[in-house]
């Protein structure tokens, strides 16, 4: 049974690419968890990378991601329109398929020790994981940012991490740990450069101000573009669908006499929200099928080795057990076949990630800067089916050769 969740860690730097290659970097290479996407904004500051997996795998992933902003990021010089309280601003787990909102908690709490115990940066509970009614919601953990909080954890008990000393550290602040459903992250641009119209749009919207439940926004200014975002957390897109919250925008903007001239969704949003909310009617700039959630995990589902692995485990051990035990005849020559059809199986395999391997590079080749990440995550996963599948082949025909001399009917 396939255990799954997702992390999407955000990280303060989203103008040096090679600071968030690094942390990305860091991330890489825990057996079990993968990078399904990651996107960073200079206007914001801002870096999202998605996590997915086993439950610990993610974890430790995640943990030597905030190791590694910390290392990096200084927030005494760190500056953007995203509210944030640290190097890694936040650290939500979500569970996917067949987790509790109860086991993410618990990681949560292990996550937060962790990054404490080896980095000494303090962590805030918040959403399904805050262990005060006040720090549900994550703008109330981070009102006054990194510079506010940094002065209130020294002088109010109120203020005071959850994990750690009651200071933030000096440089990487502190992190946000949470618990919460799928979140979907979305932006919507406006034809003027006035900060005003989209702080007021974002008032509008948002539920605390009166606006539509689930939603949280806020209004910021894109300089690089020369206009204006309204930045948006849908928080249930299920109960205030995709669709409701763009119309109620673009009404506002035509009271406001500007227009929506765009929109985009930041990391990943699952099936359902586009099959609620239709995709051209949402102008997404960076749409493509991979921006879907279930579709990267089924491609990652696809390329691991992990099913093709259990086959030929399950077959090497039949031999094995079979040989051990004297048996023969038509016991032997069973077990003998399976372990030659997980092999050539196995090789199959091989061949058609390798494929794939070449097909991700025509696209790699052919494709534009908004999707570029996605092509190359296709084709790194291609070559890790290939290289896996390939060593599984080596063990299958081991185990053969192991045995072509042994007695059958």
């Amino acid at each position: 049974m396939n255990r799954l969740i997702e992390c999407v860690p955000n990280f303060s730097e989203g103008r040096d690419l090679a600071k968030v290659d690094a942390i990305a970097a860091a991330m890489s290479g825990v057996p079990g968890a993968w990078i399904l996407d990651r996107s960073s904004d200079r206007d914001h500051n801002r870096s999202v990378i998605t996590l997915a997996g086993e439950p610990e795998a993610v974890a430790e992933a995640a943990i030597r991601g905030v190791g590694k902003a910390g290392e990096l990021i200084d927030m005494t010089k760190q500056s953007g329109a995203h509210p944030r309280i640290g190097a890694t601003d936040v650290l939500p787990f979500i569970p996917l398929e067949n987790v509790t909102v109860e086991e993410c908690v618990a990681l949560a709490r292990h996550a937060a020790r962790e990054i404490w115990e080896r980095y000494r940066i303090p962590t805030y509970f918040y959403e399904g994981a805050a262990t005060r009614p006040e720090r549900v919601n994550l703008e109330d953990v981070r009102k006054g940012q990194f510079e506010g909080l940094r002065e209130a954890a020294l002088r109010d008990p109120d203020r005071s991490p959850d994990v750690g000393e009651p200071r933030l550290h000096p440089t990487a602040g502190a992190v946000a740990v949470g618990v919460r459903k799928v979140l979907i992250a979305y932006n919507i641009h406006l034809n003027t450069s006035d900060i005003a119209i989209s702080k007021a749009i974002a008032r509008s919207i948002r539920y605390s101000s009166g606006g539509l439940r689930y939603v949280k926004a806020i209004g910021v200014s894109l300089v690089s573009r020369g206009i204006a975002q309204v930045s948006i957390n849908l928080t249930d897109f299920e109960q205030t669908p995709l669709h409701r919250v763009f119309e109620m925008v673009k009404r506002e903007a035509e009271r406001h006499g500007c227009k929506v001239v765009g929109s985009e969704v930041i990391g990943l949003l699952p099936r359902k929200a586009l099959e609620l909310s239709a995709e051209y009617y949402l102008q997404l700039e960076n749409f493509s099928p991979a921006r879907i959630l279930e579709n990267r995990l089924a491609a990652v589902a696809a390329a691991s080795p992990l099913a093709s692995l259990e086959v030929s485990r399950d077959s090497n051990l039949a031999l094995a057990h079979d040989l051990g035990s004297g048996a023969t005849g038509e016991r032997l020559t069973a077990s003998r076949r399976a372990a030659e059809d997980a092999a050539r199986a196995n090789l199959e395999t091989a061949l058609a990630a390798l494929k794939e391997f070449e097909h991700w590079m025509q696209l790699e080749a052919l494709s534009g800067p908004s999707i570029l990440a996605d092509f190359r995550a296709g084709r790194q996963l291609a070559a890790t089916a290939a290289r896996d599948a390939l060593d599984t082949v080596d063990a299958n025909l081991k185990a053969i050769l192991e045995v072509r001399n042994a007695p059958s009917d």
